[in-house]
């Protein structure tokens, strides 16, 4: 091929690449434009600890758009409701991400008391055991609790009824679910079905949450998502729905496996029975958001509760 052909191979390249930009990015920008929903997020909607869109700033400044999405997907479970298109209209530029290191953020707000935000800010893996999450304790007091107020406006606006909830085709109340609570011959609330879970459960979950279901197995060493300990209060307000699901479908980014395919149906059942029969420390009843995933034994940083006054100048 001579001179004459390889520029006309370029030309045809960089044409290729400037056709691709303008068709999916250009055109798009031009041509889409939704209503804003409702459903947006309300950067107003909290003031009294700090700037939402300040902390949104720092949100892009620190980089947390490259562990944490802002859009739930048709496949998301217990991430809550999903976003529109009108959800993003004033998201400029917009925080959607491209990987789920760490989880969806969409509907984070409400989700945690804003002071177990902090305390996961400072120190992830005392709130949360195994998490990769960096430290972000370098961050002055007004930077980290602008983000914590961000993170508090995501997805304000949009109901979420309950997280710890099954899947609707894991639900009594959805003809899926009742056609599988209709073949249950199992009752999960007699010792004989939790005898015979705790066998089943010995067999295959206690390498990695231990015979007592501590979290402690011998696999846990090794494992950089840390195994759950049944035993928190925080799982007494699990569901035989919400149990049977966990051991069906398992746990997206750990090492835990879909039970529903090595485990049948009725010994599914008898795992749930026996999960039930663990001890708590205490009887929880939730019926709040900000009561979900309580942390004990931690100090809890506080937010500084005065308003910040307007202010000129960089996010340092």
């Amino acid at each position: 091929m001579n001179g004459y052909g390889y520029r006309l191979g370029a030309i045809g390249i960089i044409s290729t690449f400037f056709i691709i930009i303008f068709s999916t990015v250009l055109m798009p920008m031009v041509l889409f434009r939704p209503d804003p929903t409702v459903t947006r997020n309300d950067y107003d909607a909290e003031g009294k600890i700090g700037d939402p869109r300040r902390g949104r700033r720092i949100y892009i400044r620190e980089g947390c758009f490259y562990c944490h999405t802002q859009f739930t997907r048709l496949q998301d479970r217990e991430y809550g409701p999903l976003v529109k298109a009108g959800d993003y209209v004033y998201e400029t530029p917009h925080q959607l991400g491209t990987a789920r290191t760490g989880p969806d953020l969409t509907n984070e707000g409400g989700k945690f008391p804003s002071e177990w935000q902090k305390a996961h800010l400072i120190q992830p893996r005392a709130v949360k055991p195994g998490s990769i999450m960096p430290s972000f304790s370098y961050l002055s007091d007004r930077d980290m609790n602008d983000l914590v107020c961000y993170l508090q406006t995501l997805g304000n606006k949009r109901t979420v009824h309950k997280y710890v909830e099954a899947p609707d085709e894991y639900q009594v109340t959805t003809p899926v679910g009742f056609a599988l609570h209709e073949r249950k011959h199992v009752d999960t609330n007699s010792d004989a079905a939790a005898n015979a879970g705790r066998g089943i459960f010995t067999q295959n979950c206690a390498a990695c949450h231990g015979l007592e279901a501590l979290g402690n197995g011998p696999n846990s060493i090794s494992l950089t998502k840390k195994p759950a300990n049944f035993t928190r209060p925080f799982y007494k307000q699990y569901s035989d729905e919400m149990w049977f699901y966990r051991v069906s479908e398992g746990v997206v980014g750990t090492r835990m496996p879909r039970f529903n395919l090595i485990l049948t149906e009725e010994e599914r059942w008898y795992v749930v029975a026996y999960l039930k029969t663990l001890p708590k420390d205490a009887e929880v009843t939730v019926d709040k958001l900000d009561q979900l995933d309580k942390v004990e034994q931690i100090r809890l940083p506080k937010l500084s509760k005065q308003q910040y006054e307007p202010h000129s100048g960089g996010d340092h």
